[in-house]
């Protein structure tokens, strides 16, 4: 198997690097009448955390402190909107940070996800310790394709609150 070159700046720069500067997302925000149809970015496309956790780990650091970024960018929306991240329990390649808000595609806003509970259906256990360690988040859990669970993180006071829109139904 060959080894890939430059890992170790690969994985320096996660922990450095801003996308949102580096990809002018932080200027969207200046637009008066911004809108997002679940719009959301990866942070391991090239899913070097399915090898490892130790590998998953910095990208999943790297998708939070994106996550306190983009809440302060929200501060701007004069609309209401939804910032949540999901989590998938084997895919690291999937895990990714949404926004959504009204727009004009009639997207559904607010978002409902059906058949998602409080209680975890995760099985990798080094997953589900780093997200119990998420202690200022609200966690919600369900199953998706081909049954693998998942996790959808927000923050109340961030946005519109899933989980009254979730139980409603």
């Amino acid at each position: 198997m060959k080894r890939k070159r430059g890992l170790k700046r690969y994985y320096r720069n996660l922990l450095i690097e801003n996308d949102f500067k580096k990809k002018g997302v932080d200027l969207w925000f200046e637009e008066s009448d911004i809108w997002f149809d679940n719009w959301h970015t990866h942070f391991d496309w090239y899913g070097y955390g399915n090898d490892s956790f130790k590998r998953r780990k910095p990208h999943l650091d790297k998708l939070f402190r994106h996550f306190y970024l983009l809440a302060d960018l929200c501060k701007k929306i004069k609309t209401n909107f939804q910032l949540y991240v999901i989590l998938l329990d084997f895919d690291s390649r999937s895990d990714a940070l949404y926004l959504h808000t009204p727009n004009p595609n009639n997207s559904q806003f607010p978002l409902v996800f059906e058949n998602i509970k409080p209680n975890s259906t995760l099985n990798n256990k080094e997953l589900i310790d780093y997200i119990e360690n998420l202690n200022e988040f609200e966690k919600l859990y369900g199953l998706g394709y081909e049954d693998e669970g998942f996790c959808l993180l927000y923050k109340k006071e961030i946005g519109i609150d899933f989980k009254q829109k979730i139980y409603e139904n």
